[in-house]
């Protein structure tokens, strides 16, 4: 049995995942999808990887799942327990000693954005969340998910230096979502390969798949399990 531990974005909870909890439970695995710590302005990415640490406890044969600001996270977990693999899903891939802050100027995120709003008509960077995050996603289940929003990361997170020299030497695999309008799809592929050396999986579905699709994401997902 593998035990999946999902790890959310920016504004999230463990809830997100609920979808796909329910999913690979039904598989047969253990899920820890913890909340982490929010609403606390003084916590950094450190105090992030302990809270998953301390909410996995001592289940092992670990496939840490990161969404997008999970990116950050996720690997940190893996610098401290033993991981089977890491899975990012439409994930903020880090450099050694970049800040959150700073990743959205190295990476080239702004132009990217513009220019795919161009190409769409300007879905792509839309202020409205039902049109940026949530456009495939049921309204009650979208409206939900906004209703859970809270202050995570904070501000002193997201100016930390991602504090790993490396990525850690874990298998690596990146789900890129195909109808993404907030991480532009040429966009994340160049980051997957620039960064991780991988060429992502794929899902036609929003930044938010985990609500829109869970059954196609718990069956990628499900791939890392050990039977």
């Amino acid at each position: 049995m593998t035990t999946f531990v999902l790890v959310h974005g920016a504004g999230d909870v463990g809830w997100y995942w609920h979808l796909v909890e329910a999913e690979l439970r039904a598989r047969g695995h253990d899920v820890v999808a913890p909340d982490l710590p929010g609403d606390d302005d003084s916590l950094t990415l450190d105090d992030y990887a302990d809270a998953v640490v301390e909410a996995v406890g001592d289940r092992h044969d670990l496939v840490v799942v990161g969404q997008s600001f999970g990116a950050f996270t996720a690997p940190l977990v893996a610098a401290r327990r033993r991981v089977e693999e890491l899975i990012l899903v439409a994930g903020m891939v880090p450099a050694p000693g970049e800040s959150p802050d700073q990743w959205w100027s190295n990476t080239g995120y702004a132009e990217a954005v513009r220019s795919q709003a161009a190409r769409d008509g300007g879905l792509t960077g839309s202020d409205d969340p039902y049109v940026g995050f949530y456009h495939d996603v049921p309204r009650a289940l979208a409206a939900e998910a906004m209703s859970r929003e809270r202050a995570h990361p904070s501000s002193a997170a997201s100016a930390q230096p991602w504090p790993l020299d490396a990525w850690p030497a874990v298998p690596t695999r990146f789900v890129l979502c195909t109808q993404d309008r907030f991480f532009p799809p040429g966009f994340l592929r160049r980051l997957a390969l620039e960064r991780l050396g991988v060429v992502p999986d794929e899902i036609a579905a929003s930044h938010c798949v985990a609500l829109s699709h869970p059954v196609v994401l718990a069956d990628i997902v499900a791939g890392a399990a050990k039977s």
